[in-house]
């Protein structure tokens, strides 16, 4: 168990029958980003991926190797088309990659996604990608539910 105060707030979602792996959590701040790096490293993100607004400087997460996208959308809705074509490519990207670790017994690389409380549009993403990846749109709620209560409002689950 980390000493991080981070802690409660990074709920990983493993993909059941793939080796990716999703990092959920609220907003870093310039000033929490030491944390958020130290739990990076032990869940091995290779990428960050931020659906709201810039609140720290990504340059010092590509400094440590972790590539960070801007995927942002409004708050308490749902990404439009581009998002989710961006989304997907990298979830494909990232498919192979993870495939790769296991075959070479490594440890499979983890997206981390957030929003500004990591219960809405973050979520949604993860969703998506469990849904691509053969999951019932339910069922993926409620998986990403149980590591995550509060994730998602009704028009989220509509729209999934």
């Amino acid at each position: 168990r980390s000493e991080s105060p981070l802690g409660r707030m990074l709920s990983l979602i493993e993909t059941p029958g793939s080796p990716l792996r999703f990092l959920i959590l609220d907003c870093p701040t310039e000033s929490t980003l030491p944390f958020y790096l130290e739990e990076f490293k032990r869940f091995n993100v290779s990428t960050v991926v931020r659906c709201c607004q810039q609140t720290y400087s990504a340059a010092r997460l590509d400094e440590q190797g972790i590539q960070v996208l801007d995927m942002p959308f409004k708050d308490g809705g749902v990404p439009p088309p581009t998002v989710v074509r961006d989304w997907l490519i990298l979830i494909d990207q990232h498919q192979t990659k993870a495939v790769a670790a296991a075959a070479a017994s490594l440890p499979p690389p983890t997206i981390a996604v957030h929003c500004v409380a990591g219960l809405g549009r973050a979520p949604v993403l993860v969703a998506i990608a469990l849904i691509e990846l053969g999951m019932e749109p339910l069922d993926a709620v409620e998986f990403v539910r149980r590591k995550r209560r509060g994730a998602f409002n009704k028009p989220q689950i509509a729209y999934l």
